[in-house]
This record gives structure tokens, sequence and C-alpha cells, in this order.
């Protein structure tokens, strides 16, 4: 191979009008230009986006403790203010994985995003592209990666999960080949799958079951209901052509949770390396031994991450381990950074503790269930604007000047 360079929605009669269809979607943008901090999109996308959809992407597993330390330690770090320096010419581009971005953010990969929005991971890629940002998709994305690269046209990245069906992963990296994909982000922490309550106690399906509790939900959000109505697709779309009886709820939801493979292991990255031509990263670091392994796999990149809080609840938060990890091998390998992240602060934060670049994903999701494309795009800016100025009050003028010396 030659390295790479880059089920119908059944809503009730009634629901939707016109009118609210309309409204929606040309309020939108107006709306959003008084969104000022993620917190805000947060606020927006609840009250648009159906709750086991928003409690989906809210959620992490069991008591959510290693959830809320991801963003409580992220906070505990202060940073040096430092005044009189000239500051006038600051710059939040930067490299990743050898690429010229814009600032130092990707958008992580997310399962169900076309959920929160319709079609919503090409929307999501559109605002990246636009930005000078690599947007990642998921395995368990609604569109499939074909519906992105051609609605798109732009090189975008991969994440696998690498399931018990070999035959049905190799399918997946090929895809990714053809579909020009310029990493392959391989997750590794999800042999199994840590329990949230949440989507338990919402019976989360995709499409949703019409049970009256979801219907009434829906009923309340007519925009994103006459949304859903023209979208690609409500199941997953890289699982099409692969799911027996891929239709019915119960089969998809049945084959995925017997998929994931518990005899995951170093031998199988060994393998997609060998399969992979492109950029590897691999997602799910949160130990200095496992880093070095990475690093001695042959991987380009590592994503210090306990999946969004989503796993094993009691881990350390990443930011934690990130110094750890950073020392032993951040010569070794690039070394990227997810949880927790919510703001430009935060994106100093670990830049300032040996991250290269971090990977959002709740924080521009919120702004895909409020407002799209250009909800995602805001996110975003909030990011680059929030980072641009932290950059200046510590007197730092381009990214590769941030290190430890902006911390107290």
């Amino acid at each position: 191979m030659e390295r790479v360079v880059p089920t119908v929605l059944d809503v009730p009669t009634g629901i939707v009008t016109l009118a609210d269809a309309i409204g929606a979607a040309s309020a939108a943008p107006q709306f959003l230009k008084g969104m000022t901090c993620i917190e805000d999109l947060r606020q927006a996308a609840r009250r648009r986006v159906p709750r086991v959809f928003f409690d989906y992407l809210e959620s992490g597993s069991y008591a959510e403790q290693t959830l809320r330390a991801n963003s409580a330690d992220l906070e505990r770090i202060t940073l040096k203010q430092r005044v009189l320096v000239d500051v006038e010419q600051r710059d939040t581009a930067t490299t990743i994985l050898g690429e010229r971005v814009a600032l130092p953010v990707a958008l992580a990969p997310i399962g169900l995003g076309g959920m929160q929005w319709a079609d919503g991971e090409i929307l999501a890629c559109r605002a990246a592209k636009v930005a000078g940002i690599p947007y990642t998709m998921s395995t368990m994305s609604i569109c499939s990666m074909e519906d992105v690269a051609q609605a798109v046209g732009k090189p975008f990245w991969f994440q696998l999960y690498v399931m018990k069906d070999r035959g049905f992963v190799r399918a997946l990296v090929e895809r990714a080949l053809a579909a020009r994909c310029s990493a392959l982000v391989l997750t590794v922490d999800l042999q199994v799958l840590g329990q949230r309550h949440a989507d338990v106690r919402n019976g989360l399906s995709v499409p949703p079951a019409l049970k009256p509790r979801t219907i009434l939900d829906i009923a309340s959000r007519p925009g994103w209901a006459a949304r859903m109505l023209s979208a690609k697709r409500w199941t997953f779309g890289n699982l099409a052509g692969h799911v027996k009886g891929e239709d019915s709820i119960k089969a998809v939801a049945d084959w995925v949770a017997h998929q994931f493979d518990a005899t995951l292991n170093w031998s199988d990255v060994d393998w997609i390396r060998s399969i992979w031509p492109g950029k590897l990263i691999l997602k799910g670091i949160l130990n200095v031994d496992d880093a070095r392994s990475a690093s001695k796999a042959g991987a380009d990149a590592i994503v210090v991450s306990n999946h969004g809080g989503r796993q094993l609840d009691g881990a350390p938060s990443t930011i934690s381990m990130l110094p750890r990890i950073a020392e032993a091998v951040g010569s070794e390998i690039e070394l990227l950074f997810d949880g927790g992240v919510r703001s430009g602060q935060d994106v100093m934060r670990a830049l300032a503790l040996g991250a290269r670049a971090c990977l959002v994903g709740r924080a521009y999701v919120y702004g895909l269930g409020a407002g799209g494309e250009a909800g995602v795009a805001t996110a975003i800016e909030i990011l680059r604007k929030e980072l641009s100025v932290t950059m200046a009050l510590t007197g730092t003028r381009n990214v590769e000047e941030i290190d430890g010396r902006v911390l107290n």
C-alpha cells in the first residue's frame, strides 16, 4: 500500500410545523452571537437536543468520579500572570503530526454526532475544515465516512475500534484509506464497555424508540425533529451492510455489545500498524508503561485519555497523568490530550504540561447541538479567542513558547 497523504424516524403527526422548522433554521446564527463561553453552548444544547442524546453526551461511567476529576483537576492549575510584555503579535498556529493547524486543537471522536443535529458529522467536519483544525470521525457515528468524505472533500482523521470481527475491522481500515483519511486514531481503552447509568435509565437506542416519554421529549424540540426528517441516516452509517438485520434497533445493539473484544492486546496494535500505512494515533493511554509500549509499537502519537470519564471510574484525571507521561516519552512520540477541556485556558494548561495539542469532544458537540455547523464554529472560535487572550495575559506570543513557565 502507498502511504496516505493527505429505518425511518417516525415522528407523530402535528409535532412539527413548517414555521417551526424555518424559524429554527433561520434563528440559529443570530442566536449564537450571544454565546460567550462553552457553558452557554451547553445550556443551549440542553434545550435543543432530546434528553436521551444529551445525557449520552454528558454522562460518565458509574459514579462519574473520573468525569468530574477531569475538569476539577484542570481548574486547580493556576496560570502565571505577566505584565509589560509586548504581546501585540500573537500566533495560535502550530503543527500536529507535521500538519500546520490554526490552533492546537482537534475535534475528538464522538459517537452519535448525527443525533445531536441532523448530519452532525458532516457539519462538524466542515466547521473544522474552515477553522483549519483536524476533525476525528467515530466508528460509531451516524453518517458514514464515505458520507463525510463526499460532502467535505478534505482529509479527516478516522477513529477505529478493534472488534471481534477482524474482517470488519480490516474493511473499516480499507474504507478509511479509500476515503483519504489522513490519520487513524486507534482507541485502546474500550475492551469492555463501562456502564453509563444515564443511558441504561433512558433506554438509549438509535433511532430513538418512540415510547411516550421519548415522544413528549421530541415534541418539545420541534426544530430537532424537523431537521432529522431530512437527515441522511438514522442508524450507524459505518456499520451499514455489516450487521444482519441492521434496520432493527435490537439487532444493531446486540451486535455492537458483543463485538468489543476483551482479548485486545499489543499484537493487535502491531497488526493495525501493518495494514495502515498512514499516521497512527493510539487513544486511551493513561499509564507511563503503556505510553512506552505505544512508542515502541510505532505509533506516531498518543492521546493521554480516560475516554472522557466514560470507562474506568476511579481512574486518575488525564491532566494529573500528563506530566508523568510527558517526562517519560515526550521526546519520543507526539502527545495529544483530552478530558475536561472547556476553555482556552484549559488548552494552555495542557500544553504547559507537555501536550502538543488537545482533542475537544463535549465542548464542540455542545456547539453542534446548539446550532449545527455554526454552533461548532462558534465553539472553536470561543476556544481560539480564550487561548489568544490567555497567551497575552501570560506574556506568551506563540504556542511554541507555552511550557511550565506559564504556570504557578
